[in-house]
């Protein structure tokens, strides 16, 4: 279908389409903000090492994928590493790139390596000619037309709603004289008499700019990088596609569009053809670390070692349950927060038992809230929700509920209308300035609206609840022991006027709170037919153990429990408990509120309130290790908030299935996090979401700082930064796993993407063996089980 086109051979048009699908794989998406979940940026690197990976990185972006040399020296100086982290990371190093000896190591950290640069665009090859800065040209035109064209129900007006992005681009820019009137003549002609498909227009502009197959990859790269979060929002919606077994082409009709202003730029710009075909010939070139990079790449694995060796000695120290019934459990998400509520509960009394696992608690759901036919999914964004649940209540209920809703959209359209911007200031001014003070001191927040008990659409079989809950309790290793109560805590961020809000929520639910999945399990886990068919799964609850769901909001460090969900009043101690969790709670505030600046114990909850703080929590900052073993390998240790604790007890998983399960989601979903953390602290300019104070809401689906421009993914700086220094230390997680290395390894095998993280240390993996580290996994499917090796 090409050849009509052009006189490309079948061979090359293959390869240079084959270029732009990697070019597209190679960029990470970016969910919206109603459900922003953390995502590893480089997930398009994942078969490459660190140094191969920043090598790419730098020619396409211009950014390193470690920290300032400055920084690893004056960790050295202070100790914090030592020699042995380095020797050690030296000699794992298998690249022929690396310095020869410990002395030309130690030499290297004291001097600055090169800055990173980009090859040119040939908009930034013509920009140098002629004087206009072509690319913020580009930048601000593309930014336009993409925050209507993705516009997700923000704007009053979109420019062509359901089309495809090449086409609709073509429309649009074929009629934009700001092209024109920057200086380059004939631009809307050239895209108006462009080919009609993103793939013919990126065949012809390959031809025209001189594009060999050798160079394609990384030169499509390059200006798909130039688009910063808009290309990360295509290739979101490619993700979202491929969930369900299709397909999108937003990302190649970016590719398309941006190929079409090169060529314009090379056609009005001769004297870029010079230089552009020296930068073509640097693309053709394979990608190879520096010996700089390598070296980048082993100070960085030798502060992680640092780290792991710091941990390796926290771990091991709790002593095993001696078969006491505790008389309460409490289940959290594995999230690092619940890390110090956890310890600080335990603490409370030797009769608490806490447990760690994933907080979406292994319902598949899509969820349908109050008010709204809208379908949120309350799961990991690696899996399809397999069953529906509403928060729907009675008709009546359900009618006003959404009547309001509507009077409440209608009157923000009307103040964003253009036509009643002015009157509108005019009219509400001295009202919405009273509401700015009150919001200002942090007496603006409203209650939270009691929502009714959720229930799955259309019920489930007697068999289907028995199976349900047996899958559940035998991955939370809770299948023996109960407590009189169980609870179930979800988790949730409270705070005002943060568009990342959902990025504070469960990334296990999707972005959304826990509230639905807790309330859901202890629904199904007190009902009859569930008790009445969990035997036949070997599994026997206890008659009088209750369980109650509940809502930890990591910002206050407060637990609201829906007790009254129970169709019958609870018999164990409900009161205790509350006690329990409220001095937990005051105990993990004076923790916490060490970290954040100008925070007190007693002032967190009005950071929550404060409609101008910028920093109401540190959400996941810090994270740096997943630890899945009993809580004796981790009890009575302070690992200060920094490690995602997953209960699991090999010895009753006798196919390894929830082994596998764990290594495959929980572990991956981590390592997301954990990495755009990483992204957002070392290489902000790309991964990260720029500057709170001045962020803009696009479409409903991202921020822009400023008026326009890129869309900004990833973390604020003030997620990850104090103002003063760095608040998250950006390391690749340590995986800590009490299982038998066999188990892992055959599992690995099983999963190569899995296998590849870890092989490429994008993560690193060590077995423990009662609670203390017994090896460490070498890429290529080995163990090294001399502990100094750590």
């Amino acid at each position: 279908m090409f050849m009509k086109h052009s006189q490309m051979s079948p061979a090359r048009v293959t390869g240079i389409l084959d270029a732009a699908e990697a070019a597209i794989r190679a960029i990470p998406p970016a969910f919206p903000l109603e459900a922003t979940v953390a995502v590893n940026p480089f997930m398009g690197q994942a078969s490459e090492d660190l140094a191969t990976a920043s090598a790419r990185l730098s020619r396409v972006a211009g950014i390193a994928l470690t920290r300032p040399r400055a920084e690893y020296a004056a960790d050295v100086a202070a100790g914090r590493i030592t020699e042995d982290d380095l020797a050690a990371a030296l000699i794992a190093s298998t690249s022929p790139f690396k310095p020869r000896d410990m002395a030309l190591l130690k030499a290297k950290i004291e001097g600055a390596g090169p800055a990173p640069e980009a090859l040119p665009t040939v908009a930034d090859l013509a920009a140098g000619i002629t004087g206009t800065d072509w690319p913020s040209v580009i930048t601000r035109t593309f930014g336009l037309w993409a925050a209507g064209q993705f516009d997700q129900g923000q704007a009053l007006w979109s420019p062509a709603p359901g089309r495809d992005a090449y086409v609709a681009w073509q429309a649009w820019a074929s009629r934009d004289l700001t092209p024109e009137i920057a200086g380059l003549s004939g631009f809307c002609a050239h895209v108006a008499d462009a080919p009609d498909t993103s793939e013919r227009a990126i065949l012809r502009a390959v031809e025209r700019l001189g594009i060999g197959e050798d160079a394609a990859e990384t030169a499509f790269h390059r200006l798909l990088m130039d688009l910063g979060g808009w290309a990360q929002h295509a290739r979101w919606l490619l993700w979202q596609a491929e969930l369900t077994g299709g397909t999108d082409g937003t990302l190649a009709d970016m590719l398309a569009i941006r190929l079409v202003w090169e060529e314009a730029l090379m056609a009005n710009v001769p004297d870029v053809a010079e230089p552009w075909a020296a930068t073509v010939q640097s693309h053709a070139h394979p990608v190879e670390p520096s010996a700089e990079q390598v070296i980048d790449a082993i100070l960085q694995d030798a502060a992680e070692r640092a780290f792991q060796r710091g941990l390796a000695e926290h771990l091991g120290g709790g002593a095993p349950t001696a078969g006491q019934r505790p008389a309460l459990q409490a289940a959290f998400c594995i999230d690092v927060r619940s890390e110090t509520f956890r310890r600080a509960l335990e603490s409370q009394d030797p009769s608490i038992e806490t447990i760690g696992f994933a907080g979406f608690f292994g319902l598949p759901l899509a969820h349908k809230p109050q008010g709204s036919d809208a379908v949120d999914s309350h799961l990991p964004v690696l899996l399809n929700a397999a069953m529906t649940s509403t928060s729907h209540g009675s008709a009546g209920a359900e009618q006003d509920i959404r009547i309001s809703a509507r009077a409440v959209r209608a009157w923000g359209r009307f103040r964003q209308a253009a036509v009643s911007s002015f009157a509108f200031v005019e009219a509400a001014g001295p009202f919405y300035g009273a509401k700015l003070v009150k919001d200002a001191l942090g007496q603006g927040g409203k209650p939270a609206r009691a929502t009714p008990v959720p229930r799955v659409e259309g019920g489930l079989s007697a068999a289907a609840k028995a199976e349900t809950a047996a899958k559940v309790l035998t991955a939370m290793s809770l299948t023996d022991g109960h407590a009189p109560l169980v609870l179930l805590l979800g988790h949730g961020a409270q705070m005002t006027n943060n568009p990342h809000a959902s990025a504070y929520h469960c990334g296990a639910c999707g972005g959304q709170t826990g509230e639905v999945s807790a309330r859901l399990l202890a629904d199904l886990l007190n009902d009859p037919e569930t008790r009445a068919g969990l035997p036949d799964h070997g599994i026997h609850l206890p008659p009088e153990t209750v369980f109650v769901a509940g809502l930890h909001d990591t910002t206050t460090d407060k637990i609201t429990l829906f007790d009254r969900d129970l169709a019958t009043p609870a018999s164990a101690d409900l009161a205790q408990a509350r006690r329990w969790l409220g001095q937990a709670g005051k105990q993990a505030r004076a923790e916490r509120a060490l970290r954040l600046p100008g925070a007190k114990p007693d002032t967190l909850g009005a950071r929550a309130l404060n409609w101008a703080e910028v920093r109401p929590e540190w959400g996941l900052a810090g994270c740096a290790a997943f630890i899945a073993a009993p809580r004796s390998a981790t009890s009575g240790a302070d690992l200060g908030g920094r490690s995602f604790l997953h209960s699991y007890d090999w010895q009753v998983d006798t196919d390894f299935a929830t082994l596998e399960l764990i290594l495959t989601a929980p572990v991956v979903v981590a390592s997301w996090i954990s990495l755009q953390y990483y992204g957002s602290a070392v290489a902000p300019e790309a991964f990260g979401g720029g500057n709170k104070l001045i962020h803009n809401v696009v479409g409903g689906i991202g921020v822009v700082e400023g008026n326009g421009g890129r869309l900004r993914p990833g973390l604020p700086r003030q997620a990850v930064h104090d103002g003063e220094k760095a608040a998250h230390d950006p390391l690749r997680l340590s995986v800590m796993i009490e299982a038998p290395q066999d188990a892992i390894s055959d599992i690995l095998a099983r999963h190569p993407q899995v296998r590849a993280l870890f092989d490429n240390g994008w993560l690193h993996l060590f077995a423990l063996k009662d609670g203390a580290v017994a090896a460490r996994y070498l890429p290529g499917m080995s163990w090294a089980e001399d502990t100094r090796a750590l």
